[in-house]
């Protein structure tokens, strides 16, 4: 192997998903760092500062990153944490669906929410093959996404921004 590899286990089988899954938790972690540079300091809730709760989410996502390939090292205290930290965030908590647009910060926020879907969809792929997934892990990238997406709202809100409500032409309303 080359003295140029950028990470070890590049280079793994194709079903293999491990690696995949640490390639996108570590694509959403720099994201939310990225998310963290745009956001200042008036980004305010509940006398709680987003930008230190932002580091410890891509902290947390860190953590969440070798989980296939070692142990679990988050917990369900953080997990409330994070949960916590998304109730709060809610402007409409009756939102569903929206137009990812917005100020910069909450596109990019958008773009986050997605990337954990996808990352939910190759978490239960994994487990599909037939490997053990602890639910928490679940638990843990579904309420990523929703966290992102009441982060979004949150961050136009707080920007003047006027969300664009989305109504699907094909599914129908609940």
């Amino acid at each position: 192997m080359s003295a140029y590899v950028a990470y070890t286990f590049l280079y793994d089988p194709s079903a293999d998903l491990r690696c995949d899954f640490e390639i996108l938790s570590d694509e959403i972690a720099s994201m939310i760092g990225l998310v963290r540079a745009l956001i200042d300091d008036r980004v305010v809730q509940d006398g709680g500062e987003l930008r230190e709760d932002l580091l410890k989410i891509s902290e947390l996502m860190y953590h969440i990153n070798p989980s296939l390939r070692t142990k679990i090292a988050v917990t369900g205290e953080e997990l409330a944490w994070l949960h916590e930290k998304a109730v709060r965030l809610q402007v409409d908590p009756s939102s569903r669906f929206v137009v990812p647009q917005g100020c910069v910060p909450a596109a990019y926020s958008h773009v986050i929410r997605s990337k954990c879907k996808a990352l939910v969809r190759l978490l239960s792929r994994h487990a599909q093959q037939g490997h053990p997934v602890d639910d928490i892990l679940f638990d843990f990238i579904n309420l990523f996404s929703n966290y992102f997406f009441a982060l979004a709202l949150r961050l136009n809100h707080v920007y003047g921004v006027t969300e664009v409500p989305f109504t699907s032409r094909v599914y129908p309303v609940a």
